[in-house]
């Protein structure tokens, strides 16, 4: 089977859980990787799946994610789909569904696609690699709602098991 990667990442962790996937599923396909504003040109007709993971920055996808959409609806409608969405919020239990997650919420409403499947996975908090104005903004973001604020440090919240579980249920679906 030919299954397409897309990703949309803000500061690599989008990459990272796409690679991940990437890896998990070659075992048994033939799997391609690009980033979401390298696929013009691609053939999307010739992949049996596409899967499109796509971070937050600041409540919101990058719109290089929803113009990719619009632009590809009816090949989405008519391949095995699959869409991911990498946030921070996902890191406390209440909010790290398909259902609970306010950024799945808002990008299903905006994007006005229905994917086969549906995930939402926790990202990384970088402090050391962020400029001067995503540290601060990201940390005061944090101290609102409870997470790490030391700006020395990073913390990972990816649940890599349930990001393993995800390309599983991906490889299964034909």
């Amino acid at each position: 089977m030919k299954i397409l990667i897309l990703y949309s990442s803000t500061d690599g962790q989008t990459k990272n859980i796409s690679c991940k996937i990437q890896e998990i599923l070659s075992y048994k396909n033939d799997v391609e990787l690009f980033p979401i504003e390298g696929s013009i040109g691609l053939d999307l007709r010739s992949f049996s799946k596409i899967i499109i993971g796509a971070s937050i920055r600041y409540g919101k996808h990058k719109p290089e994610v929803y113009n990719f959409i619009k632009m590809n609806k009816q090949i989405l409608n008519e391949t095995k789909n699959a869409f991911f969405s990498v946030n921070v919020v996902a890191r406390k239990k209440e909010k790290n569904t398909p259902q609970t997650n306010p950024y799945i919420k808002k990008f299903l409403k905006i994007s006005n696609w229905k994917p086969d499947i549906i995930d939402v996975f926790a990202g990384k908090v970088d402090y050391p690699s962020y400029g001067f104005f995503d540290k601060y903004i990201i940390r005061l973001i944090m101290f609102m709602t409870s997470g790490p604020t030391d700006i020395t440090k990073s913390y990972e919240f990816t649940d890599w098991i349930k990001v393993e579980n995800f390309a599983k249920k991906l490889d299964l679906v034909s």
